[in-house]
């Protein structure tokens, strides 16, 4: 099943939640017009390459061969922008569409930034951490809308979300912390069946979805603004 959209209506428009979406796509777009080498060498250079920050996690040698500044942390940031295939960035807009409009509402646009981006830095760390000797670059803004997530989990856990049965026309309500809650199982499923699977296994950051699910749930207090945008679960 599919998420098509949730219960909780939105108060405010969600202007940062627009713009990620628009800047996610553009630069998506702009990269896949150009050939695979330039798309390659971007990655390289902008992708969050756990490696690089052999110093720190143990694989100096390769980040010193590479010729990788182990002190250049900008990848945490620019990470979170680039994105592998159409199936990547679709469905990360997708879920940040349906669940980060009233995120924003509780937090105002600034603070709802800042919660973003340190969600996905706290995955891009805990990825790097579970997984330091992979070479391949750890793309896509799955870490900071897994915070988003994890926010709405405990924010709203009982709102409806409308899932599209794929391939059927059946819609059916479930609550959010059903979908949430299988959506962590799921995770947990994955790190713990590729456990020791390094190289092979990095393909898919799934200790940063975690890493960023664990940060929104956590800190995302802090980021509230009290008595704006607070809706009733319905």
């Amino acid at each position: 099943m599919i998420p098509y959209r949730d219960s909780i209506p939105c108060l405010h428009r969600p202007w940062i939640t627009w713009s990620l979406i628009v800047v996610n796509t553009l630069i998506f777009l702009l990269l896949s017009m150009q050939s695979e080498a330039v798309e390659r060498v971007v990655f390289q250079l902008y992708g969050l390459i756990p490696a690089r920050y052999g110093a720190y996690f143990g694989y100096p040698e390769w980040a010193q061969w590479a010729g990788y500044s182990g002190t250049d942390f900008t990848p945490f940031f620019t990470s979170i922008f680039l994105h592998g295939s159409w199936w990547h960035v679709i469905g990360n807009m997708w879920l940040l569409w349906i669940f980060g409009d009233n995120i924003e509402d509780r937090m105002g646009p600034l603070r709802f930034l800042c919660f973003y981006l340190l969600c996905g830095l706290v995955a891009g760390l805990l990825q790097v951490i579970a997984n330091p000797f992979s070479t391949i670059p750890a793309v896509g803004a799955s870490g900071a809308i897994a915070g988003v997530m994890g926010a709405y989990f405990f924010l709203y856990p009982f709102a409806r979300v409308v899932m599209w049965v794929f391939f059927l026309p059946l819609f059916v309500e479930i609550p959010a912390i059903a979908f949430l809650g299988a959506w962590v199982i799921f995770q947990l499923y994955k790190v713990t069946s590729g456990l020791g699977a390094y190289e092979h296994y990095a393909d898919v950051a799934w200790w940063g979805h975690l890493g960023g699910f664990i940060a929104g749930m956590l800190i995302h207090r802090l980021f509230i603004v009290r008595n704006v945008g607070k809706q009733t679960e319905t």
